[in-house]
């Protein structure tokens, strides 16, 4: 029954409807030959309606994060979730973002379902760094990257100071910025605690790791290179 369990778990249905699909003949292996639900688990050699299995435990994933949706399976609007295969609610153990980005921010947004992953890539001790485009709504005034880069800078309801961040100007009201911590709406808070507004915010890169040409609204699962570049933007 272990090879039931598995399926269910990757959101397949539930152990009930995945031995029905065994009596269906659904669940053969990659030759073609129906499997039974006693047979050893061999994860790459399973097929469901001729398809391979979805990825197993421990999976992770980049999403190009459109404006308009937001990463709170609770939200009654469009949610990040929407845009990846309806099965992937009901893996077990669950899939989860890792951190937010808000309903107005594009851009890189990763997913996993490894706690102890999750835990190492938004630690405050990694520091991770992630890379934004902000574009205002008023011209750089030029002394935004050295407030930036205080140390010193304080947002409202905080009690610590932020860290340094980096800013560079691209023209007159757009920037780049390198944050190496993740607070609440950060990016935007911290224009408007200078007298900014942020009209449009893109997260273009986290760690090492950018969106290259995966289109907007589209995903790809992340292989062991792809987590080597992520984590090659780890702070020593």
């Amino acid at each position: 029954m272990k090879l039931v369990k598995h399926i269910a778990n990757l959101g397949y249905g539930s152990r009930k409807d995945v031995q029905w699909m065994f009596r269906e003949g659904r669940i053969t292996d990659a030759a073609g030959e129906v499997l039974y639900a006693d047979d050893p688990l061999d994860h790459d050699n399973v097929r469901v309606d001729g398809e391979p299995l979805d990825l197993p435990p421990g999976l992770l994933l980049m999403l190009h994060k459109p404006i308009g949706y937001t990463c709170s399976m609770k939200d009654p609007g469009r949610i990040v979730f929407d845009l990846l295969p309806p099965r992937f609610r009901e893996r077990n153990p669950a899939l989860s973002t890792v951190g937010r980005l808000d309903r107005d921010t594009s851009g890189v947004l990763l997913f996993t379902d490894d706690g102890q992953l999750l835990h190492r890539i938004i630690a405050p001790k990694s520091k991770l760094p992630k890379v934004y485009l902000a574009t205002l709504a008023d011209d750089l005034r030029g002394n935004e990257a050295a407030l930036f880069a205080s140390g010193t800078l304080m947002l409202d309801n905080e009690k610590t100071p932020l860290l340094p961040a980096e800013l560079e100007p691209l023209d007159a009201r757009r920037a780049r910025l390198v944050l190496h911590e993740g607070r609440y709406h950060q990016v935007r808070r911290m224009f408007a605690a200078i007298g900014h507004h942020v009209q449009a915010l893109h997260r273009e890169r986290i760690g090492g790791l950018t969106l290259g040409d995966l289109p907007e609204g589209q995903w790809r699962a992340l292989d062991a290179d792809d987590r080597d570049q992520l984590f090659a933007g780890e702070s020593a």
